[in-house]
């Protein structure tokens, strides 16, 4: 399907805009691809495409996306996979799941699903190949509930407002999360905003 994320919509618009009849034949498209294989739920999702290259510029659509209780849906190039991953774990949390589609449906296929911190160790350690096309697919965030609050939405929403330390008291107390993996958490947020 080359129109998802790629400049073909342009080119059904220019058709439709000029009178010709459009029409459309199923074909291979990552995003569903890695969505189904992934094994996470696929009955409500988003695809969001390429984050920006940028470290803050990309921290700031994750940020946006903290709270997203769908199954989230990304492209991303083999030379940022490992610093996506890493600002996913600084937003979204270490823990939560995510899989890693590495050249779906081609010779040298590799498919892993884990929590964010696990795939990141298989790409440093090269369990993950670091060549070729990558679609990252995120669990959303569990829904909110009174008892059910997003860490990583409270982190990025006070860090930098207290210091971290009060902050990570804070939210371990509203969330019941460990403190210290919540102060980690923290510095990986304020590392990622200085970059």
């Amino acid at each position: 399907m080359p129109a998802v994320s790629d400049p073909g919509y342009r080119l059904t618009a220019a058709a439709a805009e000029a009178g010709h009849r459009i029409t459309v034949v199923p074909g291979p498209s990552a995003v569903l691809a890695a969505l189904v294989v992934s094994g996470l739920p696929s009955d409500r999702f988003c695809f969001e495409g390429f984050l920006p290259a940028k470290t803050k510029a990309r921290r700031d659509r994750l940020s946006n996306l903290a709270s997203e209780t769908r199954t989230m849906v990304f492209y991303e190039s083999v030379h940022r996979v490992a610093d996506c991953i890493a600002a996913m774990i600084a937003v979204f949390g270490p823990d939560r799941l995510a899989f890693i589609g590495r050249e779906i449906s081609k010779l040298h296929e590799q498919l892993q699903l884990a929590t964010l911190e696990r795939l990141h160790e298989r790409l440093a350690g090269g369990d993950i190949m670091v060549k070729g096309e990558f679609v990252i697919v995120v669990a959303g965030a569990a829904a909110a509930s009174d008892s059910s609050l997003d860490s990583g939405a409270l982190l990025n929403e006070l860090a930098g407002k207290l210091p971290d330390r009060e902050v990570a008291k804070i939210v371990s107390k509203v969330t019941c999360e460990r403190k210290n993996d919540l102060y980690r958490r923290l510095l990986e947020i304020a590392a990622l905003r200085s970059q």
